[in-house]
């Protein structure tokens, strides 16, 4: 099969397109044939691509870890999933990922995928949508009317806090750049500031929880609003090694987990339209490396961005 695979001796990193043997699930996996890929850009830098799970030396990974696809295979012991079934979700980032024509997933990270969706839009909703409600609601425990500050709200996880968020009662203040103001207010935020004119500390006030996906400056200054009560959310990986050292980042900083009910919820809110899905750019799996440096020319400005997979595959087989 193709797939784009991680040439880890290049710093930084980078992806070189290969031809990979196809991968078979064992018993209680489900090959999942891939339509769609969502990005995550600062993933190639990541432990799990250079390490297994052991800590040895990983050569050669695929990145990409949640998806929109066609389930191909099921192993023995699977009962909830058909071949033929469409899904959508995510694996463990230790796995080899969706940047390929298969990918091989555990039935706790997949769900059917929502049936208003493309594939593409699809695949932009795992990973986000479930660090925000795992963010909010199982680690902050956020309840109705309270003060909720989300940096970053124009982007891929921004977008579903804002709307989870406000999905339960919450004031939601939000920062983003001018261009983003009125698209942020129409996901459910009842403030905006604008971090390009605007210091958010001299505007936000006994916030109760602040969502950040920046890290570094924003992070420290984010102590700073905070309520008696208050709590920080943090999904930056530029934090993980400050974590180590210090207590409040360690407490504040998770990692998103598969998990097929939340996916399963998910797919019920956007197919009662409680929940938008926004796509900032779409590219093929040939050139996905752009996805991660930065050399998108047309982008959305909000959203994930996405590789799309069966097309590729598709093209080839035509000029084959």
């Amino acid at each position: 099969m193709r797939a784009m695979q991680l040439s880890s001796s290049e710093n930084p990193p980078s992806l070189r397109e290969a031809d990979v043997p196809q991968p078979t699930p064992a018993a209680n996996e489900v090959l999942v044939r891939v339509h769609a890929a969502g990005v995550t850009t600062t993933e190639l830098g990541w432990y799990p691509n250079t390490h297994t799970k052991s800590g040895a030396p990983r050569t050669g990974a695929i990145p990409g870890h949640e998806f929109s696809g066609v389930v191909a295979a099921v192993g023995d012991q699977v009962r909830d999933f058909t071949v033929g079934q469409e899904i959508y979700g995510m694996n463990d980032w230790f796995a080899e990922g969706a940047l390929a024509e298969y990918c091989i997933a555990l039935p706790l990270g997949i769900a059917p995928k929502p049936a208003m969706l493309s594939h593409i839009e699809a695949a932009g909703v795992p990973i986000p949508a479930l660090t925000a409600w795992q963010g909010l609601f199982d680690r902050a425990k956020m309840q109705a009317g309270e003060r909720v500050l989300v940096h970053g709200a124009a982007g891929a996880v921004g977008v579903f806090a804002v709307q989870l968020a406000h999905m339960r009662g919450a004031h939601v203040i939000a920062t983003a750049a001018p261009r983003n103001r009125d698209f942020v207010l129409k996901l459910g935020a009842n403030e905006v500031i604008d971090y390009t004119s605007q210091r958010f500390e001299s505007v936000a006030r006994d916030i109760d929880i602040v969502f950040d996906v920046l890290g570094g400056d924003t992070l420290h200054r984010s102590w700073q609003v905070l309520n008696p009560t208050g709590r920080v959310v943090e999904i930056s990986s530029s934090v993980e090694d400050e974590a180590k050292t210090d207590p409040r980042i360690a407490k504040a900083f998770f990692i998103v987990e598969p998990n097929h009910q939340q996916l399963v919820d998910v797919a019920k809110w956007i197919a009662a339209g409680k929940l938008k899905v926004f796509i900032d750019a779409v590219v093929p799996l040939s050139e996905a490396a752009s996805a991660y440096s930065g050399r998108i020319k047309h982008r959305q400005g909000h959203g994930k961005i996405v590789v799309s997979v069966a097309s590729a595959s598709a093209n080839a087989t035509a000029s084959a």
